[in-house]
């Protein structure tokens, strides 16, 4: 059976698991453009990321899969925020119409937007290679949302959850820099840590409810995207601060620790990405408070650095050669020596 543009939309994307009720929106999808809401005293918040096949998934991934991580990518910079996430729009180019394939990625998109209470609005769909782009809509207080340039000296800086294990995800399935590297080939390690950097690079988990329970302690915010190098770095260039990062103190999941030595740990907590945990400064005397809330949501929190005066990011221990975070058109790589 062939599947038309409207059959796509209307049988896998105008549903009600989708198109969530909220009060803020006044018009959902259906027509030429959505009109929103912006309760008094609110902001809007808003951001956008593509996935493409081949970089940023394999292309043979599961839908439900790749749809959970779209739109979980995207949430995590409504956590970075401290914003509540209110709908999002999604723009989809597809190489053919698989009735399949559309129901599980409409699962998968499901399945988070309907924890987030995130509403899908409207979009477009093409034909073409396979691409997802989804424009995420947050709220937060007038004022109080969360933004790069709160670092001063003196503060310390947080992480949450784990590190590096987005980049051993994206390792152990087959799409990786030539870098990170296991400790026995990938069809040889444990089933538990196959699955557990599967799940870490497919389902990463937003941290908007410690954001928003977090957000009065902490000073400036950025999710773990392209690398702990990389984005303590844009804390330290919007504050105009120096950051120094503990390497001794990082994260690490048991899986990591398992399958890996500890300088492509390193390698990929520095610079691998895709992480989507929070990074975080606020002042010392707010870290008894805000172990209290992440061991309330039995979330990891570690003080992994300090900020200091000058600028830039280094690294205790360790001196970083041709240092660079993960980006889509550099082939550098990260190598390290220690002191």
């Amino acid at each position: 059976m062939s599947l038309t543009e409207r059959d796509i939309i209307s049988r896998y994307f105008n549903v009600p698991e989708l198109a969530l009720p909220r009060p803020e929106i006044e018009l959902g999808p259906g027509d030429d453009a959505a009109v929103l809401h912006v309760p008094e005293g609110k902001r809007l918040v808003v951001s956008a990321d593509v996935l493409v096949a081949g970089a940023h998934f394999p292309e043979d991934a599961a839908a439900e899969l790749i749809a959970n991580r779209s739109l979980a990518v995207n949430l995590s910079d409504l956590a970075a925020m401290a914003a509540e996430p209110l709908c999002f729009t999604l723009s989809l180019t597809l190489p053919r119409a698989d009735a399949k394939w559309l129901a599980a990625f409409s699962r998968g998109l499901a399945e988070l937007a309907g924890e987030f209470r995130c509403s899908l609005i409207g979009g477009d769909l093409s034909r073409g290679p396979l691409q997802i782009a989804i424009q995420v809509h947050g709220l937060c207080e007038a004022g109080h949302e969360l933004r790069r340039e709160g670092a001063r000296p003196g503060q310390k800086v947080y992480v949450t959850g784990w590190v590096g294990d987005g980049a051993l995800g994206l390792a152990n399935l087959g799409v990786a820099a030539s870098n990170i590297a296991f400790n026995a080939p990938m069809e040889k390690l444990p089933e538990e840590c196959r699955a557990h950097f599967q799940t870490a690079y497919f389902r990463p988990r937003p941290r908007i409810g410690f954001a928003l329970a977090a957000a009065p302690l902490v000073a400036c915010a950025i999710d773990v995207s392209d690398g702990l190098l990389g984005d303590a770095g844009h804390l330290a260039a919007a504050a105009g601060a120096g950051i120094v990062l503990y390497p001794e103190r990082f994260p690490f999941s048991p899986s990591a620790r398992c399958c890996t030595d500890l300088e492509t740990r390193l390698r990929a907590a520095l610079a691998g990405g895709d992480d989507y945990e929070l990074c975080f400064t606020a002042d010392p005397v707010n870290e008894r408070e805000l172990m209290a809330v992440a061991a309330g949501m039995e979330l990891p929190l570690t003080c992994i650095g300090e900020v200091t005066a000058g600028e830039g990011v280094r690294c205790t221990g360790m001196e970083l050669e041709e240092m660079s975070s993960f980006d889509h058109f550099a082939d550098e790589i990260l190598r390290l020596r220690a002191e």
